[in-house]
């Protein structure tokens, strides 16, 4: 279920500043100051551009269609259990549904593994409290290609077990981030490790109508888009164009995220 306090960026924000355990109190602009050179050292920016978005033949990812995005930064890794756990302890939200768990890498013993077991709504929440947003449908599948056009995959047209975690690589579960290279705008785990929740609603017919221009999805929906394949997917779910859709209070042990921020 959703939470009820202020999901504003602004409210998260407020909420933030006033809950370091350690009891030090840093100026309001010191705070800010620091938490935006935070931020930023773990993005990647990605310059404006133009793509083919989607693939062949028929499904919920045709037609394929040009799409227009203007620059944005994007999480150059997953979100950890590490990080996950601090915005908890500073807002007092709920833990992840797995945490403790260690067949899902979940908990404190794992630091720089990808959190798991976040609905939609958790997954909001943490990228509000931290200055950034969740990233479009659009941008994920942009920055997933990584500068590769026609292609099926964020490093090539092919998938194998020593190229990112899926189902054939034998891991059994998520490994830290960063295990596997990086695509070709040096974002890791765009295929495999985790699947991972974007901002829009989920439409089975949304290619036929998206706008050319950094398009945001429909304007409601039953279901919140997932994208890019997980440590419990096939090969042929990690493919940068496949779309996949789950309510937004799901909770699941193959899915987590990243975040992504406007430029200024």
């Amino acid at each position: 279920m959703a939470n009820t306090f202020d999901r504003t960026p602004q409210g998260l924000a407020y909420r933030a500043c006033f809950a370091d355990p350690s009891g030090n109190r840093l100026g309001l602009w010191e705070e800010k100051e620091a938490a935006e050179e935070e931020i930023l050292a773990d993005l990647v920016r990605i310059s404006s551009g133009e793509f083919l978005m989607g693939a062949k033949p028929e499904g919920d990812h045709s037609p394929v269609h040009p799409v227009r995005l203007d620059s944005f930064y994007i999480d150059r890794y997953e979100v950890t259990n590490a990080q996950y756990l601090q915005f908890c302890q500073a807002i007092g939200h709920r833990l992840p549904e797995f945490w403790g768990m260690s067949g899902f890498r979940c908990g404190p013993d794992y630091p720089n593994h990808p959190v798991v077991g976040v609905s939609w709504w958790d997954a909001f929440d943490y990228a509000a409290w931290c200055g950034k947003r969740l990233p479009t449908e659009a941008e994920w599948e942009y920055a997933a290609r990584g500068g590769l056009a026609a292609m099926d995959f964020p490093n090539g047209d092919s998938l194998q077990p020593w190229e990112g975690n899926y189902n054939k690589s034998g891991k059994g579960g998520p490994v830290a981030v960063g295990s596997y290279r990086a695509n070709g705008f040096g974002l890791y785990d765009m295929q495999g490790n985790v699947v991972e929740w974007v901002a829009d609603f989920y439409g089975a017919a949304y290619y036929a109508s998206s706008p050319a221009a950094n398009p945001q999805g429909p304007e409601a929906g039953r279901f919140r888009v997932i994208r890019g394949g997980g440590w419990h997917s096939g090969a042929s779910c990690n493919k940068v164009y496949y779309r996949n859709a789950l309510p937004a209070n799901w909770v699941d042990f193959n899915v987590g995220f990243r975040c992504a921020k406007n430029m200024e």
